[in-house]
């Protein structure tokens, strides 16, 4: 089993602010706990589809509150502002952004959208992400709801603490509470389900995109 700790960086990539707490947020917080130093990049904050009744910048306010609730330090937290499901309309920009994260910084791990999912914006994310980090380890995070397909070939073992502190940053979202997959039912449904596959209590799964041993 590959150890991740003290001396590694993650970067994860979110399409939208809570993907990368839908997708990995278990992880996440494992890995802060072993003291791996975990990187969070938002590339749209969804002003165009916040409920009525919120700000229009809330979701900006509900991930600071929800990564730091993982863990995440607030000087690791990106925030760019591409509106939402247009992202592949402004590829190259996005990829430009990447590419000044990896200049800046040296990653081991990046976490993006599975190459199967089918929303315009996270599959954007997940192709210049690739693009921009082709040198290094990748894995494919899935969510269930836009994946057509998803190929459990890498697993993350994860105790219960671990699901309920993915849970608590979920709740952070109140503009999107209507959400059914943002329920802590539907968080431990998965978890346990992918902890079942491997004899696991809990754990989240990831596609292998590319690995370096």
């Amino acid at each position: 089993m590959i150890k991740v700790g003290k001396s590694s960086r993650i970067l994860v990539l979110a399409p939208h602010t809570d993907d990368g707490e839908l997708g990995c947020g278990g992880t996440i917080a494992k890995w802060i706990e072993a003291g791996a130093e975990i990187h969070y990049a938002a590339f749209s904050t969804a002003e165009q589809s916040v409920p009525v009744g919120f700000p229009k910048d809330i979701l900006k306010t509900e991930v600071k509150s929800a990564t730091a609730a993982l863990g995440i330090l607030p000087e690791h937290l990106f925030i760019y502002n591409y509106e939402v499901r247009k992202l592949n309309y402004v590829r190259q920009d996005i990829l430009e952004d990447l590419m000044v994260l990896r200049r800046k910084y040296a990653y081991d791990i990046v976490l993006l959208p599975s190459q199967k999912d089918i929303h315009q914006d996270h599959i954007t994310v997940s192709q210049e992400g690739i693009r921009a980090f082709k040198t290094i380890s990748i894995m494919g995070y899935e969510l269930i709801w836009n994946n057509l397909s998803f190929n459990t070939t890498c697993f993350v073992p994860l105790k219960r603490h671990h699901v309920e502190q993915k849970a608590s940053a979920l709740s952070e979202y109140k503009s999107q509470g209507i959400r059914d997959y943002m329920s802590s039912e539907f968080i431990f449904a998965l978890a346990k389900t992918r902890g079942v596959q491997i004899g696991a209590e809990y754990a989240e799964s990831f596609e292998v995109i590319r690995w370096l041993m």
